[in-house]
């Protein structure tokens, strides 16, 4: 929220600087993020009067002027602004005078005619973004030859303060002011709002069919107003500074009073109003065009304000254009209620709207101050404006209204938290002064809360409150004494970062992608998931959790490869989840996948390509890693996304704990893919068990090598060869390896030459050749029996 410095200090002006009160503020916990001057600087620009116009003699679009500027002598100025008039008010450059930006002011000839100075506009005074489409007119009343600055108060600051979403009280010049009064032991100078008396006795219908999500809603209507008449200078300017472009003195008003006190309201033009005002719910099939242009289909959970026609606003939100009000209305209804803020909360975002009003509604507005900004707003409007005002027409249900809450804060409770024991006459004043009544008993105070103070509404919020204005600056600093016991350190267990350093020595890079993917990939991918569908997910395309990590792979991806990358290997860790809410599964996984050339460009690497096996190897490097590689097998299985024939599941100890494989042809032509890409995901949990090292005594005797060349049908997994080789090789075999695989001249089509290295060897004598051929011979009859394998002559 921005403020003027110069509005808040009519409210409360402590003895501070600029910067002294930003930083007050700040530490009272309302963060100040900017402070910046209200205008750039400039000089020499006075106030003065347009005594005559008349068209340049040699160019269409320009206009000589006589400007009195309070010298006392008129100044010829040549002018090229199309709204430029005899008898205007405006900010006149006089020579000499620099404009932002460093722009001098001097005599000059413009087609033969010598101008003395310049007629500025807003932007040329830096008062407006962007370019002006004419000069700055000001108030009739502007006293020729005064400082701009001096009469527009330029000499001022925003304070911008970011504010926490408990902190809706403070979305005002009235809640911050209360703050500053608070921090600085100062009352509040507010403005004298009095009840206007009614001139007329006409109201207009008001029917609330939803109380418990609006339980007040005031009305009035004020006749005769004419909306063509300026908004007043000071108020322009009072909400340029607070970032609100000023448009009409209706529309002006409520921003005005929006901003002054806190409380959001509406005018409607009465002439488009049929029937009565009704507080309701949408019906299924409403629309309504809103101010900004857009049309929505109102959700039947929407709460509107409509007429007997229909729909004219989004409660808390927006009006309807049909219904605003303009340079032709005459009469205005002019609302304020008080809506829940659940009733607001998240109804702007489901629009894709964003307004000041939502953005109050939805963190608490003062159920008490509708009445009152009806009558400021009123007495403004009727001031600017005109008209009569009628009574107020207010519809209340107490039932629903929030009740006065108390809170008991114990002195005890308190000392322990602050690490100070506080005087209770200074607890007691603090919470006076942020307008709560404090009641003393027993344990500390009986307190109750302002109804403006929505998040005030348990003990700690009590605590935080006096210790934030007490000064959290004044707070001991004193560590906790606690007895902490070390974390296990499991040898056995391999933990993250140890795998997430294998994978960046192999070449990898890590990504952390969302945990909720669009739904349509994820279907591409896992045809057959469930997981959790988000109730009010961030965009549509990231509206359900995630089954699986590749599609989050996926699409970092295809990331790369529209911005060139043709060389890609990624990996991520993180949660899957599996199943609906109910019954969820949280699995934490590990991910990898890989595209492009095999080896980086260079001189000495091929062109190669990636594939299965390249990062079947990288997996098996975190296999080795964790100690028990032995305990992992890789097995031909059928997973949606992954190829026919190029895809594996992975087993742990027998049970399966991912899959490894070449995204699907079919999958890579549905996402636009043009490259191969092999990727994998393994349960984490079975990833990081692994073995504690141990000593085994090196053998002093000779190994004995022994290669072995079987032929076995063309689709048999080796797996399974080398598990029988195992089984049958005896206790004393130190080493088994598949060294080649060949298919060709000299092997039958439809099979495959398998060669196979084996070692032995004793720890305590040396093994001969009779051993050693009854092991190789029992091996050979379990592959011919097992596995129809033949030994290659």
């Amino acid at each position: 929220m921005k403020v003027s410095e110069q509005w808040l200090r009519e409210w409360v002006s402590p003895q501070l600087s600029t910067q002294g009160l930003a930083d007050q503020i700040t530490m009272a916990g309302l963060e100040v993020d900017a402070v910046e001057p209200v205008a750039a600087a400039f000089s020499e620009v006075v106030v003065a009067k347009v005594v005559d116009k008349a068209p340049h003699p040699d160019a269409d679009k320009l206009n000589v002027c006589q400007v009195d500027d309070g010298s006392g002598e008129t100044v010829q100025v040549v002018c090229g602004a199309p709204n430029v008039a005899a008898g205007q008010h405006i900010p006149f450059a006089r020579v000499g005078a620099v404009l932002p930006g460093d722009f001098k002011i001097k005599k000059a000839k413009l087609r033969g005619v010598e101008s003395r100075g310049m007629i500025c506009s807003a932007s040329e005074l830096g008062l407006e973004e962007g370019t002006s489409e004419g000069i700055l007119v000001l108030p009739e009343d502007a006293p020729v030859g005064t400082a701009l600055r001096d009469y527009l108060g330029l000499d001022d600051h925003t304070i911008e303060v970011d504010l926490t979403p408990n902190r809706g009280d403070c979305l005002s010049v009235q809640g911050l002011a209360r703050e500053v009064g608070v921090l600085n032991r100062l009352g509040l100078n507010e403005p004298q709002i009095s009840e206007v008396a009614a001139s007329h006795d006409e109201t207009f219908p008001v029917r609330v069919e939803d109380a418990e999500r609006c339980p007040r809603y005031i009305g009035r209507l004020i006749k005769g107003v004419d909306i063509s008449r300026p908004t007043p200078m000071w108020m322009v300017e009072r909400l340029r500074r607070s970032g609100v472009r000023a448009i009409d003195p209706a529309v002006d008003v409520t921003n005005y009073v929006m901003l002054e006190l806190g409380q959001p309201l509406h005018a409607f033009d009465r002439a488009n109003l049929e029937g009565a005002v009704i507080v309701r719910l949408a019906r299924q099939g409403e629309e309504l065009v809103l101010l900004d242009g857009q049309t929505v289909s109102l959700d039947p959970s929407t709460l509107i304000i409509a007429d007997e026609k229909g729909p004219l606003a989004l409660a808390g939100v927006m009006g309807g254009e049909h219904s605003g009000v303009s340079e032709a209305t005459r009469d205005i209804f002019l609302e304020g209620a008080f809506f829940t803020p659940l009733a607001v909360a998240g109804q702007a975002r489901s629009y894709g709207l964003h307004t000041d009003a939502s953005h109050r509604f939805e963190r608490g507005v003062d159920p008490e101050l509708t009445r009152r900004a009806i009558e400021r707003a009123t007495e403004l409007l009727i001031a600017i404006c005109g008209g009569e005002a009628g009574p107020l027409n207010e519809q209340a249900s107490d039932a629903h209204l929030p009740a006065q809450r108390e809170v008991t804060l114990r002195t005890e409770r308190l000392a322990k938290a602050l690490s100070k024991r506080l005087d209770d006459a200074e607890v007691g004043e603090i919470l006076e002064r942020l307008g709560m009544a404090v009641e003393s008993i027993e344990a500390g105070f009986r307190v109750k809360v302002p109804s403006w103070r929505f998040d005030v509404t348990i003990e700690e919020d009590l605590i935080e409150e006096v210790a934030r204005i007490h000064g959290y600056n004044r707070l001991p600093v004193r560590r906790p004494a606690v007895r902490l016991a070390l974390k296990a350190d499991h040898e056995s267990r391999s933990p993250l970062s140890r795998l997430r350093r294998q994978m960046t020595a192999r070449g990898y890079q890590e990504a952390i992608t969302y945990s909720f993917v669009a739904p349509e990939l994820q279907r591409v991918l896992l045809p057959e998931a469930v997981s959790p569908v988000l109730a009010n997910p961030i965009s549509a395309d990231l509206s359900v959790m995630r089954a699986s990590l590749f599609p989050g792979l996926v699409r970092a991806l295809e990331h790369n490869l529209n911005r060139q990358q043709t060389r890609v290997r990624l990996f991520e860790s993180g949660l899957v989840f599996r199943g609906e809410l109910d019954e969820l599964e949280q699995v934490p996984m590990l991910g990898a996948i890989v595209c492009g050339s095999r080896l980086p460009e260079g001189w000495a690497g091929g062109r190669d390509k990636v594939d299965f096996f390249d990062l079947k190897g990288d997996l098996e490097s975190l296999f080795e890693v964790t100690g028990s590689a032995d305990a992992w097998r890789f097995e031909p299985g059928e997973h949606p996304s992954l190829h026919p024939g190029q895809c594996a599941r992975i087993l742990h100890r027998g049970e399966e704990a991912g899959w490894i494989g070449t995204l699907h042809p079919a999958v890579k032509a549905k996402l636009g893919l043009k490259t191969d890409a092999v990727l994998f995901e393994v349960r984490l949990d079975a990833l990081s068990q692994g073995s504690i090292p141990a000593f085994a005594p090196l053998s002093r005797y000779p190994e004995v090598r022994r290669d072995l060349a079987f032929v076995v049908d063309e689709d048999q997994p080796v797996q399974a060869l080398l598990d029988r080789v195992r089984a049958e090789a005896g206790e004393w075999l130190t080493e088994l390896g598949l060294f080649d695989v060949y298919q060709g001249k000299g092997v039958a089509e439809g099979r495959k030459s398998v060669a196979l290295g084996l070692t032995w060897q004793h720890p305590s004598r040396t093994l001969n050749d009779e051993e050693i051929n009854q092991l190789v011979d029992a091996i050979v009859a379990t592959a011919r029996q097992g596995l129809d394998a033949e030994l290659r002559a």
